[in-house]
């Protein structure tokens, strides 16, 4: 049975996936916290295999507390979770030692291979549907954008925001953030200005 933590401020998040990992088997959540100095307490009491740790928390940065469990046991895994789909946090988490890298887009099925990987292999870094853009980006290759992708990334060469690009297609911002997420993870890109650059410069959009 491979012992699990959840650890993001936001219970609905934690809440969703306890339920995907109560069904699947061979998974056992065995504590949540929703701060970095709760996940000290609870990784502590609790000895976990895998902690499943958001980037963002209210009290700190989830990719120092990935450095902070992985260094109090070597063997235990670390799932880093994010709505931060860019290659600069995907190396940040690989330098801590975070086992694999998952957007919290991503299906619960890949969440759960996710964690069976970090279980199995902690100190192999694998970064679910990342790496692949991280290795195009260093050999120059095309970048592959979805329709919805090109469609975003055009709005934002326009200017608009997210609050803006959101009214334009008709979707929530929440989907428009995860869409810039993944557009500036396949440019190689960590704000607006380096993707559309990159964008220029591969002729994806207009200069």
């Amino acid at each position: 049975m491979i012992r699990v933590i959840l650890v993001d401020d936001h219970t609905l998040i934690r809440e969703g996936l306890r339920r995907a990992l109560d069904r699947a088997d061979g998974l056992s959540v065995v504590g949540e916290a929703s701060s970095v100095l709760e996940a000290r307490a609870v990784a502590h009491h609790t000895t976990p295999d895998v902690a499943v740790v958001d980037v963002r928390l209210p009290d700190g940065n989830g990719i120092d507390l990935c450095r902070e469990l992985r260094d109090e046991d070597p063997a235990r895994g670390v799932v880093i979770l994010t709505m931060y789909g860019d290659t600069d946090h995907l190396l940040k988490s690989r330098d801590a030692g975070a086992s694999t890298f998952v957007s919290k887009d991503a299906p619960a099925s890949e969440v759960i291979t996710a964690i069976r990987h970090a279980a199995a292999h902690p100190d192999e870094f694998m970064a679910a549907g990342l790496a692949e853009a991280l290795a195009s980006r260093q050999r120059g290759e095309a970048v592959a954008l979805t329709k919805r992708e090109q469609e975003v990334l055009a709005l934002l060469a326009d200017g608009l925001g997210v609050a803006g690009i959101s009214q334009e297609l008709f979707i929530s911002e929440s989907t428009t953030k995860t869409h810039v997420a993944k557009i500036y993870a396949k440019l190689g890109a960590s704000n607006r200005a380096q993707a559309l650059m990159t964008a220029i410069r591969r002729g994806l959009v207009r200069g």
